[in-house]
């Protein structure tokens, strides 16, 4: 086997993991994932300022503290930290190397760039055999640019197990090692629904580890001491963050999440198995960042009586000054009733302006709002400063044909070595259809499905049907995440009677019900009975991405556990469900 680290899930993620990572045990490779569609946005502003810049900073910062032992551990390191200039991270990595005194030999990744006018940023998601190249060729580091974010963890192994691109099942199981270990603590117990029965609390959860294995199979695990837990819970709500149908596209491989088994193996250790796979799309996804324009916001406080209609008395001062266009009132009712201090009594206007104009969406913004300050509602006061306009982008993806970029691979000693598109195969549909890419495990959207049995066999629940209420969290755990514009949200059972139960009862009508803002949106409906969950898509929920997302939550972190809020009735087998 191959034994793959992850030491970071985004850019910002916590300094130290790569020393803690090195330090805490044996490893063959280890990886860090820095790029989001945020980041690359952010990336794009730098590069912007400095031509020479574009990638992730603080992983030059990290390995003057790490690079001499990686090398002296004989541990590879494989990173998409490049970002937007992996020939500018090499070089500057090199000259760190130097100036150390530790000859590192440096290959990487590039060609993800693509033509859109008028973009900050356009990049297609490469795939795993750039870097399986550099590994091959004696790199013991390999920066890369826009590749997805499993591929840290598929080309090492590769490199190590020789694969081609024939063998898809063994593809398409590291593709799920490398999802899982892609956002480092989340698959420990970091952010995950039932952290209070983690050893320690959730305090401070290890960083992943993930042995892969010839055939694909993997056991996910951590260093020894480390905090947090790897259970089969913990490795479910990673392995349902930020995905779609069953169907789990990439470049080399089409992955089937509905295949996938897991079985626990011991204290920390849980075995990834059973994953097929299917040739790849023809196409690669482009991610996309523009600017938007500008933004700001406010938030005033509204305290006592007569809430909406102190909320109404701003909104109409506010679009007198500045006039209506993008303008956006948020009332949060955060206020409670014969409250005894001011926080508890007190609701939250949260008002925001986008505009081309970073005058109007900027100080003209801010004046008008505390030209209000004595000219207002009774107790007018905000909780934020005045402030000029920041830019935003707005994220959108689009396709470009497989051998539509130039994806290379640039290796230690300055060759240059196309990595050629994968063969378009035909994808052949057989008897079996989590083989065949035909999902059989979605049932229709009606209620009464939710209220009777059905061939599957098993119990189902009802929403008014004898149970007892209580939140919905106390039987479920919940995942949820952004993907551009949409969001998803992942639902698993604890037990096979809460499982028998969920599938039938929460339906798409009946997460609108509880979910209201979803209720205007087109949302898709995938069962994933193996991992015993059910997952949503929620299309354009975020608007047009994260950056210029005004909701509360811009990238539906917690939307998972909203909806674990939720007073419901529950099933009647309370034992077999706290099991």
């Amino acid at each position: 086997m191959i034994r793959i680290g992850n030491a970071s899930g985004f850019y910002g993620d916590r300094f130290a993991a790569w020393r803690e990572m090195l330090d805490a045990g044996q490893l063959d490779v280890l990886t860090g994932d820095y790029l989001a569609e945020l980041t690359m946005l952010i990336l794009g502003r730098d590069r912007r300022k400095d031509p020479s810049l574009g990638y992730a900073k603080t992983f030059l910062r990290q390995m003057e503290d790490c690079l001499g032992t990686a090398l002296d551990r004989g541990v590879r390191i494989v990173t998409n930290a490049g970002g937007l200039n992996p020939a500018g991270l090499a070089e500057a990595l090199a000259g760190l190397a130097d100036r150390l005194g530790v000859p590192a030999r440096i290959g990487y990744v590039t060609g993800d760039a693509v033509d859109r006018p008028g973009a900050l940023t356009a990049n297609a998601y490469l795939g795993a055999f750039g870097i399986a190249e550099c590994l091959t060729a004696g790199a013991d580091v390999v920066v890369t640019g826009r590749v997805t974010d499993a591929s840290l963890v598929v080309g090492p192994a590769v490199a190590h197990f020789g694969w081609t691109r024939d063998d898809l099942d063994a593809l398409a199981g590291a593709t799920v090692a490398g999802h899982l270990l892609e956002c480092g603590a989340q698959v420990t117990g970091g952010n995950f629904s039932f952290f209070t029965e983690l050893p320690d609390g959730g305090h401070r959860p290890g960083f992943p580890i993930a042995e892969v294995h010839a055939d694909g199979s993997s056991v996910i695990t951590k260093h020894p001491g480390t905090g947090g837990a790897v259970t089969v819970e913990t490795v479910t709500a990673q392995l349902l963050y930020e995905i779609g149908g069953p169907d789990y596209l990439g470049p080399d491989v089409v992955t089937r999440l509905d295949t996938v088994t897991l079985t626990a193996q011991g204290p920390d250790r849980v075995r990834v198995g059973g994953v097929r796979g299917m040739p790849p799309p023809p196409t690669l996804k482009v991610g996309i960042n523009v600017l938007g324009g500008f933004r700001n916001s406010m938030t005033f406080v509204l305290c006592g009586l007569d809430v909406p209609a102190k909320a109404a008395l701003v909104r109409g001062q506010l679009e007198a000054a500045l006039g209506r266009d993008g303008l956006e009132f948020t009332l949060a009712r955060t206020d409670h009733v014969n409250a005894v201090d001011t926080e508890t009594a007190s609701a939250l206007l949260h008002v925001h302006l986008r505009d081309p104009d970073p005058k109007r969406a900027g100080r003209a913004f801010s004046a008008a709002a505390v030209e209000l300050a004595l000219a207002s509602y009774p107790g007018c006061t905000v909780t934020t400063p005045p402030a000029d306009a920041t830019p935003y982008g707005v994220f959108t993806s689009d396709t470009v044909p497989q051998d539509g970029v130039p994806h290379l691979a640039v290796l230690p000693d300055g060759s240059r070595i196309p990595i050629p598109p994968p063969p378009k195969i035909p994808v052949i549909r057989d008897q079996d259809p989590r083989v065949a890419g035909e999902s059989t495990t979605q049932f229709p959207d009606h209620h009464d499905l939710g209220e009777g049995g059905d061939s599957s066999g098993g119990e189902r629940g009802s929403s008014n049907g004898g149970g007892r209420r209580g939140a919905l969290g106390e039987v479920v755990g919940a995942r949820s995440g952004d993907k551009g514009g949409d969001a998803n949200l992942g639902v698993w059972a604890r037990t096979e009677a809460t499982h028998a139960w969920l599938r039938g009862w929460l339906t798409v009508d009946r997460l609108r019900e509880l979910l209201p803002e979803i209720a205007g949106l087109d949302v898709e409906r995938h069962e994933l009975p193996d991992l015993r969950a059910v997952n949503f898509v929620l299309r354009g929920l975020l608007g047009q991405g994260v950056s210029a997302s005004t909701r509360f939550d811009p990238q539906a972190k917690a939307l998972g556990e909203l909806l674990r809020s939720r007073i419901v009735e529950l099933p009647t087998e309370r034992s077999e469900v706290d099991t």
